[in-house]
């Protein structure tokens, strides 16, 4: 079994920053994609950055320039830099993993974390 355990949410005013960090924890062998994804209220759950095991990203639109995603392969642990934040990145921010897990047998599977809270006052 795996786990991913996000930290780094919080409450801050419109231009400020924050810093998220997603933790996997568990039978890993391998995690290929990771990725960042935010779901605000009576909205559908988006992407808005993925990483992959070599390093690559991708971003969504309206947050090119502003975020930064990054990974420790070493720690199994990715971030994402949010800076210049706006009041429409309030949302829960979750994380994904598309995982090789360990063990007897080894099989691919796709993880979330429980979500952390970013809220952006104007």
């Amino acid at each position: 079994q795996v786990q991913l355990v996000e930290s780094g949410g919080g409450l801050v005013q419109a231009g400020g920053s924050l810093r998220l960090s997603c933790a996997a924890s568990g039978s890993i062998f391998s995690i290929n994609a990771m990725g960042w994804y935010r779901q605000a209220p009576g909205e559908k759950r988006e992407l808005v950055a993925v990483i992959t095991s070599g390093g690559s990203t991708n971003y969504a639109d309206s947050v090119k320039g502003r975020f930064t995603m990054s990974r420790d392969n070493a720690k199994n642990t990715v971030y994402l830099q949010l800076n210049s934040l706006k009041p429409e990145d309030t949302a829960v921010y979750y994380c994904n993993a598309d995982v090789v897990v360990g063990g007897m047998m080894t099989y691919r599977a796709n993880y979330w974390g429980q979500g952390t809270q970013v809220t952006v006052s104007s």
